[in-house]
């Protein structure tokens, strides 16, 4: 007889190496689209499931959107969660949000933009619920975020999940496989042309629907959001000895031909005590392999309730 938990996995990549090409600009079923009045500015933001469920937060990073966890959304809302994702600020539907709104006025886009958006988003609440600890994905650029949320206000967090965050503090890009040594002569200016021209020529052969969604994306997503963000990850924080010290069940999860190399996740995952899943993937799982994905965040949840 077939061990469940191999058969759910089974299931799971089953289903993942057939998923359809999809319209990403359309919210899945029973998904309810709203804005939420961060210090930068109105957030764009989707949410699925039972408001009086245990709280669920995803969030996308730089050039990305709460559409790329279209597929996670309804699995871990029909196990008995309340999902919500947002873009952050200058990102595709949240693109006036900035340094504008802030009391006083920034010029640039910073590490403490994002954070003190996310921490406002966290201690909101569901509708009609009380605010309590919620379980966090934060994907990319936004894991780097949620690594200092969790790490300067443990309270807020039930669960971290960091999906493709990357693994290095100090310049995050040195580790990037081929291309690591050329950072230190980027300006985060020429970093973010380079991503974007990357993205829109379509060199990963993602699927037509994807592609579509992606460069019309580009067309919201503010180009000084994104250089600002791309600074950012050049000076990224190190946190792992808060994050070790950190009392909730962590897991990273990867994609085995993600930007950085695997020994380095490894390292990452090893250095703060958290699991580690890697997926038949590349950048993106939550898009390419959500459904093992969505399995391996219910079982980190499952351990955050025991």
């Amino acid at each position: 007889m077939l061990d469940p938990a191999l058969e759910s996995r089974s299931l799971a990549v089953a289903r993942d190496e057939s998923l359809p090409d999809i319209d990403w600009s359309t919210p899945p079923v029973g998904a309810v689209v709203s804005t939420f009045r961060a210090p930068s500015g109105e957030l764009a933001v989707v949410s699925l499931g039972d408001p009086a469920h245990p709280r669920v937060v995803l969030v996308a990073g730089v050039t990305g959107s709460k559409e790329d966890f279209h597929f996670v959304m309804p699995e871990l809302a029909a196990a008995g969660y309340y999902v919500q994702s947002y873009d952050l600020a200058g990102q595709y539907e949240s693109n006036r949000a900035g340094p504008w709104n802030l009391d006083p006025p920034q010029p640039h886009y910073t590490l403490g933009l994002f954070v003190d958006d996310m921490v406002a988003f966290l201690e909101r609440g569901a509708p009609g619920s009380p605010s309590r600890a919620v379980h966090l994905l934060g994907y990319s650029f936004a894991g780097v975020v949620a690594q200092v949320v969790a790490a300067r206000h443990p309270q807020l967090v039930a669960s971290l999940a960091l999906l493709g965050t990357p693994p290095d503090p100090g310049q995050s890009f040195a580790g990037v496989s081929r291309l690591g040594r050329f950072s230190g002569a980027a300006t985060p200016g020429a970093a973010a042309n380079l991503m974007r021209w990357g993205v829109q020529a379509n060199v990963l052969r993602v699927k037509p629907g994807r592609i579509a969604f992606v460069r019309a994306r580009f067309h919201l997503t503010r180009r000084d959001s994104h250089r600002d963000i791309m600074a950012i990850m050049m000076q990224a924080p190190d946190l792992e000895g808060e994050l070790a010290a950190l009392r909730v069940p962590k897991a990273v999860a990867v994609g085995e031909h993600d930007l950085w190399p695997l020994s380095r996740h490894a390292r990452f995952a090893q250095a703060i005590g958290a699991s580690i899943h890697v997926y038949r993937t590349g950048h993106s799982p939550c898009e390419d392999a959500p459904y093992e994905l969505s399995l391996d965040l219910l079982s980190l949840y499952d351990k955050a309730g025991a």
